[in-house]
């Protein structure tokens, strides 16, 4: 029963994901436990600006660098069962965190005069911003495809996001499709515990009418950061698989 109580809320409902880069500091910082929404898109639901999403890469975004195991068939097995319900943490998962910055038909730019970061002309307060970081150091324009996102890392001297993949097919962009889900709270460490809000300055922006998909430019964009995948981390019922039935009180 825990078995497949463990494969609906990974498959459907809620998964843990353990953040393993600085890419969203301060938001979210390295060993962070996200819990991550997966059942609001089953129902239609899309990402908003401002929302912090997982989705898998897009192609091109991170580097394959499985190690080969060593574990042997049967214990390889039984990993892998374990890993797939969501009982054991996987290390070859290929997702990104990141948040949304610009959703089908934005025209997103940086930076105006002012040093801002705007969204269809409006310049964008980021107090999610990681101390000393600019909105970016590469100038940029794009307009987003229709049914994809434009994503940015909080850590922007860090972050390999849409920024540093133009050259990729999509533009820097990542298909809706690919959207894994909403993380909308750090759940560990405990004194981290807090809801992941949308931030006003970017969800109060007005939806476009824009027709999306025009070229991206861009000027001095520098080596691509590396930057690794999350970890999917390990649902909090593992207790319930091996824990006996205790006696009766007497």
């Amino acid at each position: 029963m825990a078995l497949l109580v463990a494969l609906v809320l990974k498959t459907f409902l809620i998964q843990v994901f353990v953040i393993p880069s600085g890419s969203m500091e301060q938001t979210i910082q390295v060993g962070d436990r996200v819990l991550v929404d997966k059942l609001t898109p089953w129902f239609g639901s899309e990402p908003q600006r401002g929302d912090v999403v997982v989705f898998k890469d897009p192609g091109g975004w991170l580097e394959n660098d499985r190690k080969p195991s060593h574990d042997g068939p049967v214990l390889g097995g039984t990993k892998q069962v374990l890993t797939f319900v969501g009982l054991l943490p996987s290390d070859n998962e290929q997702d990104l965190i990141k948040r949304v910055i610009g959703v089908g038909g934005d025209t997103v730019e940086c930076c105006d005069p002012q040093g801002r970061l705007t969204v269809n002309g409006h310049a964008v307060e980021e107090p999610y911003l990681a101390p000393g970081n600019p909105p970016s150091r590469q100038p940029f324009k794009v307009t987003v495809p229709k049914g994809r996102l434009w994503v940015m890392g909080d850590h922007r001297d860090v972050s390999a996001d849409s920024r540093f993949h133009m050259g990729n097919p999509g533009q820097g962009t990542v298909p809706l499709t690919d959207v894994v889900g909403r993380a909308f709270v750090i759940a560990w460490p405990l004194g981290r515990f807090h809801q992941l809000d949308e931030p006003s300055s970017l969800s109060s922006l007005a939806a476009t009418s824009q027709p999306g998909g025009t070229a991206p430019e861009s000027m001095g964009i520098g080596p691509v950061p590396t930057e690794p995948p999350l970890v999917m981390g390990v649902l909090g019922i593992l207790p319930l698989v091996f824990r006996r039935p205790g006696r009766p009180p007497k």
